[in-house]
């Protein structure tokens, strides 16, 4: 009777140097199927791990990019601390390991990664995708699981056109939704503009303590402070919160003092977005209610940002790294110029 392994065709090899020194070598046994051994390596637990690949019949990740993938996904994606960064790169980690993940890295190359931009239904949501490839590749050159470089480095204009989004927040549209919404979207609506804040900071910035309205920002995590007294807004939403009866630290809350969700927001958004364009579609005024429907409640940053005295300004407020970056996507203000004759 054979004896029995806990690890069936797993094979050790051991070899004596000159000197005497002993190297073991293991490999998956090939000789059933009339093929050569595959080695798996010295590191004894590392071979167990491949082992069980090949005898389980496993996608095999050793030397492709699936190994890069899972061990981003358990070591580097938790390190981030915004919520909303995590769940989008899950995200779009799900769309592309599948894909690319049992390649070998001398496969993936500038080409494969233009064919899967091609053939990417969501042009946009692909570069986010291979975004995040690169970012993968970078943690995989440091741990050593590749030393080829990032396929596209250097290379310019290779991934899908993006035409940044232009949509001015004009007085008329934010009345015309800001008079249907009720004071929970109101009181969102007036954070965000007043203080150029993103949804997910402007839900969940405290009540301000000694005048002062401090935040610490979910997706750059710089600190960022205002003065209540410098704003007729804040200042009334402040007194507001304060002369009620809720106790809850957050300054955007219920009249029962609930913390209010992102699906509160997009309920109320949705609803009072509609009951202005139908509003405007029901006088006539057909083309202002398609600008109304057109609006995003994101779309408040955008608003500071024209609010703010001059570029500079705007920039600061939405606590980007360059003017060109609110100059591109935010800033929808003309500037204004004075004719030189």
């Amino acid at each position: 009777m054979a004896k029995s392994t806990k690890y069936p065709r797993l094979r050790t090899h051991i070899r004596r140097g000159k000197s005497g020194q002993v190297y073991v070598y293991y490999a998956y046994d090939m000789r059933p199927d009339g093929k050569p051994d595959i080695p798996l390596g010295k590191d004894y637990d590392e071979a167990i791990r491949q082992w069980d690949e090949l005898h389980h019949k496993k996608p095999r990740t050793i030397g492709r990019l699936q190994e890069a993938f899972d061990k981003w996904e358990l070591q580097e994606l938790p390190k981030y601390e915004s919520a909303e960064t995590k769940k989008g790169y899950a995200k779009n980690l799900r769309r592309i390991a599948p894909v690319l993940g049992q390649m070998t890295w001398d496969e993936v190359t500038l080409p494969i990664l233009r064919e899967y931009l091609d053939r990417r239904s969501a042009k946009t949501q692909g570069n986010r995708e291979v975004s995040l490839l690169s970012i993968v590749w970078g943690k995989a050159l440091l741990w050593g699981m590749t030393r080829l470089p990032w396929p596209a480095a250097g290379v310019k204009n290779w991934k899908n056109p993006e035409k940044a989004r232009e949509f001015e927040v004009t007085d008329a549209l934010f009345s015309a939704v800001y008079s249907e919404a009720d004071q929970v979207l109101r009181d969102c609506m007036d954070i965000a503009t007043a203080t150029g804040m993103r949804l997910t900071d402007a839900r969940t910035v405290r009540m301000p303590v000694g005048g002062i309205l401090r935040h610490k920002s979910g997706k750059t995590g710089k600190w960022v402070e205002f003065d209540v007294s410098q704003s007729a807004v804040l200042s009334a939403l402040v007194e507001r919160r304060e002369a009620s009866k809720a106790h809850c630290t957050m300054l955007l809350a219920t009249d029962t003092g609930r913390q209010v969700t992102m699906r509160m927001l997009r309920e109320r958004w949705d609803d009072a977005r509609d009951k202005a364009a139908l509003k405007a579609e029901q006088t006539g005024n057909r083309e202002f209610g398609a600008q109304v429907r057109a609006m995003y409640l994101r779309d408040m940053r955008s608003r500071a940002a024209d609010l703010a005295g001059d570029i500079g300004e705007a920039t600061k407020l939405l606590q980007h790294s360059s003017q060109r970056l609110t100059e591109k996507h935010y800033r929808t203000k003309a500037e204004k110029l004075r004719a030189v004759r």
